[in-house]
């Protein structure tokens, strides 16, 4: 499981890693069973505390992402497909919002930005 944390981020590291773990669990990268590595574990390799990644962990298994067992770890939890889909299509509207908003800051009229969408969508 590869993560990127940045300083440079407004978001909390804790949620940095949240999302990223959420991100691969959406886009399949990580598959329902298997392992993800241990709190010391991640917090030794992004060279962070382990009460970070404790809270990370604890708010993606509070979200259903993630599910522990004592003294083994802590696994992708199955996720329901209709949920997921749904989960994909709300990061896909808050992606599209901040889109547009930028579009309207540039004087981008509706018919340049579908026409770059059809563009980039065809590729």
């Amino acid at each position: 499981m590869e993560l990127l944390i940045t300083n440079q981020s407004k978001e909390p590291i804790y949620e940095q890693i949240k999302n990223q773990v959420i991100a691969l669990i959406l886009n399949g990268e990580l598959q329902p069973g298997e392992a993800i590595p241990s709190m010391r574990s991640l917090a030794k390799d992004l060279q962070i505390s382990v009460i970070t990644t404790k809270r990370a962990y604890k708010e993606l298994e509070d979200a259903g992402y993630i599910y522990s067992v004592v003294g083994k770890g802590s696994f992708v939890a199955e996720q329901n497909m209709e949920l997921m889909r749904e989960k994909k299509l709300k990061i896909i509207e808050e992606q599209l919002s901040a889109v547009i908003e930028n579009s309207k800051e540039m004087n981008i009229s509706l018919d340049e930005l579908q026409q770059l969408v059809s563009i980039l969508y065809e590729e």
